[in-house]
C-alpha cells in the first residue's frame, strides 16, 4: 500500500525528521527494522499519520520523515513500552540517532 506524505504549511501536523548515521553494511538492516516497527507498532499509535524512510546513496544515513497529529501524540508514543523496544533496537544498529521535531514553514510544487 502506498501512502503519500502531504507537506502542507497550513496543516497543523508535527513532523519528525530523524537522521540515523549507520555503517553502510547495516543500512538495509536498519531500514528493515524501521519498516517492521512501523507496521507492527508505530502506525497503531494514536496520532500517527505516516512514516517515510530514505536511504542515502552512500549508505551512511537513513532518514525517517514522519508525521504526527501533534507533538503531544509523538511524546506519548515515546512513553509506550512497545515503541521503546523498537527505538532501542534501532539505536543499537545506528551509530548516531538525531530525532528532531519540526513544523512546515513552506511547501513548493510544480
Amino acid at each position: 500500500m502506498t501512502v503519500t506524505a502531504y507537506i502542507n504549511s497550513s496543516s497543523p501536523v508535527t513532523t519528525l525528521i530523524n537522521v540515523f548515521t549507520v555503517a553502510p553494511e547495516r543500512q538495509a538492516e536498519l531500514l528493515e527494522l524501521l519498516a517492521r516497527a512501523t507496521e507492527e507498532t508505530m502506525k497503531h499509535q494514536p496520532g500517527f499519520i505516516c512514516a517515510n524512510f530514505h536511504a542515502s546513496l552512500d549508505g551512511e544515513r537513513v532518514i525517517n520523515y514522519a508525521q504526527w497529529e501533534s507533538e503531544e501524540h509523538y511524546r506519548r508514543m515515546l512513553e509506550n513500552p512497545e515503541a521503546r523496544v523498537h527505538m532501542d533496537a534501532a539505536g543499537k544498529i545506528a551509530d548516531i540517532v538525531e530525532p528532531r521535531l519540526h513544523r512546515v514553514e513552506s511547501s513548493h510544487r510544480k
